[in-house]
């Protein structure tokens, strides 16, 4: 038998990541054949390489994972399809009867075990039944569920000296990535250091508040005070009293401010 394909379709990049490794450990004869972060090039990469499974976010930007599954349905080579979803168990428990399964945020080992022999008995036993009544009987629990309310982060545990200070996200003015820590700038000027990643730090914030402007620095909208260009174009934002440069793919941010 040749080896089954799989194409990963999540716009996070750490969960992308981890998902593929998980998948290495668990199912090491599955082929990888794309890792796509955003729908529309998912239904490009399922299209043109034509895998036998995808594991399919449901909230992507471009297309969302409904739009991309609604799409397959149309194709003449049907992938099974495996919703990744932050949706707890119980709002999809109806899903358990289902040949497709989902994988639920954040991924479980044990779980995704389960996945991916579910899917190898799937391919077993009935390798070319298509995907299509299953796909069109999630799709239609899938569009009955309620929406998603993104949960962000509200407090922060961060160390100043040999204390470990618990800090609200409100109070947080930016945030700056160093060697091996991303220091926190509150609005009383205090300064304190934690080591989460920025780029991991970044998913967990309201997006609607904070702004990353350069590849190091993350910083609180309601908090600037004034955006400027020096001579040589540069931006630069102002915030009680900070000065922090703006990287030239980030000025678009502030158009028509």
């Amino acid at each position: 038998m040749t080896s089954i394909t799989a194409i990963i379709a999540d716009d996070e990049p750490l969960l992308r990541h981890h998902l593929d490794r998980s998948l290495a450990e668990v199912w090491p004869d599955l082929e990888i054949v794309a890792s796509c972060s955003d729908g529309k090039q998912a239904l490009e990469s399922i299209t043109l390489l034509k895998p036998d499974v995808v594991f399919l976010d449901i909230r992507m930007p471009e297309l969302d994972g409904m739009a991309v599954a609604n799409e397959i349905k149309q194709q003449s080579h049907q992938p099974l399809v495996v919703f990744v979803t932050a949706y707890d168990e119980y709002a999809i428990n109806a899903f358990e009867q289902n040949a497709i399964d989902y994988l639920l945020k954040p991924l479980n080992e044990s779980r995704l075990e389960a996945c991916c022999t579910k899917i190898k008995q799937r391919f077993a036993h009935q390798p070319t039944q298509s995907a299509t009544p299953d796909l069109s009987q999630l799709l239609s629990q899938l569009s009955q569920l309620p929406p998603l309310t993104p949960q962000y982060l509200t407090w922060i545990k961060a160390s100043r000296g040999e204390d470990i200070h618990l800090i609200s996200v409100d109070e947080v003015l930016y945030f700056k990535a160093e060697e091996k820590y991303v220091s926190i700038y509150t609005d009383d000027n205090s300064e304190y250091l934690i080591r989460t990643p920025l780029k991991e730090l970044l998913m967990q914030l309201d997006p609607e508040h904070f702004w990353k402007i350069h590849r190091s620095t993350v910083v609180k909208v309601a908090a600037i005070e004034k955006v400027s260009k020096d001579f040589a174009g540069r931006m630069f934002v102002k915030m009680l009293g900070h000065k922090l440069p703006v990287s030239r793919a980030q000025q678009s941010l502030f158009k028509g401010m």
